[in-house]
């Protein structure tokens, strides 16, 4: 299924497909690409319809929050694009996931159209806010939900796994570190359980890297962890981070699972595109 929707987005001209993985704890896939606006905005319209015509999402199961078999699209300003210009991607690739696939669409981010969407978590609730979806006359699809599209900075997608089964833990770790219950402003974090590890999980998306103090962060999951009567097992990076944010804290990314250079994306862009570097 995985190699379906990577196939559906490589075939659209001037795109590049920077990486793919899945979890099957989660339940969730993610793909990343680059290219020019209107290729990235077609591809991902490819996806959405991949994924909503191989998905039926009420026989899904998963560890992670989603509300679609598609069930985030964000655009990210890389080099030569700008925020508002991600908006203008999201908003017309929302039209066309409509248009095409009848898949409601709710705008997030810098896309939001409503005050109450712009965070992430607030559209996720159950049923979402009580008003209608931006784009579509449903709130869902009968088999492929609703699917978020979004125009943000780059998010880094950072997993810090336990030595414990306990759930409770790492909730109680994530309740300490993520920024909406006084923790450190732009973190957000879950406590998650992984059934094929046999281990609880603080999940954590990092949402401005550069005023994150990285270290601290791991530092408190640690000392939390210790005072709770486990340890951290390991980390993992899912997708990629910037090189600014690996120059900021190269211990914090180098502790990931797996990680070497290849992950930082402009690195990656360049080895795809045969540049050296850039």
């Amino acid at each position: 299924m995985l190699r379906a929707l990577v196939d559906a987005i490589a075939g659209v001209p001037g795109v590049v497909v920077l990486g793919s993985e899945a979890d099957a704890d989660h339940h969730r896939s993610v793909v990343t690409l680059a290219g020019p606006p209107d290729a990235v905005m077609e591809a991902a319209v490819r996806a959405v319809g991949k994924a909503a015509k191989l998905i039926d999402l009420t026989r899904h199961r998963g560890a992670h929050p989603r509300v679609g078999a598609a069930d985030v699209v964000p655009f990210v300003p890389l080099e030569g694009a700008t925020l508002i210009d991600c908006v203008d991607i999201a908003h017309r690739a929302g039209a066309e996931i409509w248009r095409r696939f009848r898949v409601p669409v709710y705008f997030y981010e810098a896309a939001a159209l409503r005050a109450g969407r712009q965070h992430l978590e607030e559209v996720r609730r159950p049923g979402f806010d009580g008003l209608p979806p931006d784009i579509g006359d449903m709130p869902v699809h009968a088999t492929a939900g609703a699917t978020m599209v979004g125009a943000r900075r780059f998010l880094i997608a950072y997993n810090i796994n336990l030595s414990t089964a306990d759930l409770s833990i790492a909730q109680a770790i994530a309740r300490k570190v993520r920024g909406s219950s006084g923790g450190f402003p732009f973190v957000k974090a879950l406590g998650l359980y992984l059934p094929s590890e046999g281990r609880a999980q603080v999940s954590m998306n990092l949402t401005n890297y550069a005023e994150i103090p990285l270290e601290r962060v791991y530092e408190t999951v640690r000392q939390e962890a210790a005072r709770l009567g486990t340890a951290i097992a390991g980390s993992e990076l899912i997708g990629f981070v910037p090189r600014l944010a690996y120059e900021l804290a190269p211990s914090f990314f180098e502790r990931a699972r797996g990680f070497d250079e290849s992950r930082i994306v402009e690195t990656r862009i360049a080895r795809l595109l045969g540049h050296g570097s850039i």
